[in-house]
């Protein structure tokens, strides 16, 4: 299985998590609505992707990209440090290539941990009833609301789960430039401005999801 074809396969799941993660930062900004309308909201579009064929169909196509991202991101990483297993004495990497393009894997390790972390908070709560589980609101919906709301009042989940933030503001702007490189994406002009929007995303989205928290704890 040549070079190519990993990082391919990395650059077409990274896509993908790239648009996963605008829906799921829509899904938080909900929780900033004012608290009656946010857990009538929130546990209505949980209600909605939960019972959704499609939405189920996709979310295991984001599972399995999650699983494949990570696992050929390794691959790759490893395979470089193999083919390069002593470094250069003096290293002038900033002439070739930013701080982040260095450094994804250790990024990647950050993210990981946020991922593994997050899912036994939440998904493990909601999907396999861990814990104590999910009760219902008023209209009988699962509150899903109450789980998330829970999680953001505690300072110590907060504080991790914004600062983790960051690592992924910097793995989302060099990734996102280079899964369109992979793919055979060179036009100069073009590039110049997908470099621009995969800033504006990578701080958008970083940043976003990094105050949503934050402002729910002191809602």
């Amino acid at each position: 299985m040549n070079l190519f074809f990993r990082k391919s396969i990395i650059a077409v799941t990274g896509l993908f998590l790239c648009l996963f993660l605008i829906v799921h930062l829509s899904a938080n900004c909900i929780l900033i609505l004012p608290k009656d309308m946010a857990r009538e909201v929130y546990n209505s579009y949980s209600t909605f992707l939960r019972e959704n064929l499609l939405i189920q169909l996709v979310s295991y196509v984001l599972y399995l990209s999650i699983i494949l991202h990570v696992v050929y991101a390794l691959l790759v990483t490893l395979q470089n440090k193999k083919a390069k297993p002593q470094k250069y004495a003096v290293n002038h990497w900033q002439e070739n290539s930013s701080w982040a393009s260095q450094n994804m894997g250790l990024l990647g390790i950050f993210i990981l941990l946020f991922i593994v972390v997050h899912l036994a908070n939440f998904w493990a709560k909601i999907k396999l009833g861990l814990g104590e589980g999910v009760g219902l609101d008023a209209t009988g919906n699962e509150d899903v609301y109450e789980v998330a709301s829970s999680l953001f009042h505690n300072i110590y989940y907060v504080i991790f789960y914004s600062v983790l933030m960051i690592p992924l503001g910097f793995h989302l702007h060099h990734g996102l430039k280079s899964a369109f490189k992979t793919l055979g994406f060179y036009h100069k002009n073009g590039l110049k401005i997908l470099s621009k929007v995969a800033l504006f995303y990578a701080l958008v989205v970083s940043i976003l999801f990094g105050i949503v928290p934050f402002i729910v704890y002191f809602k």
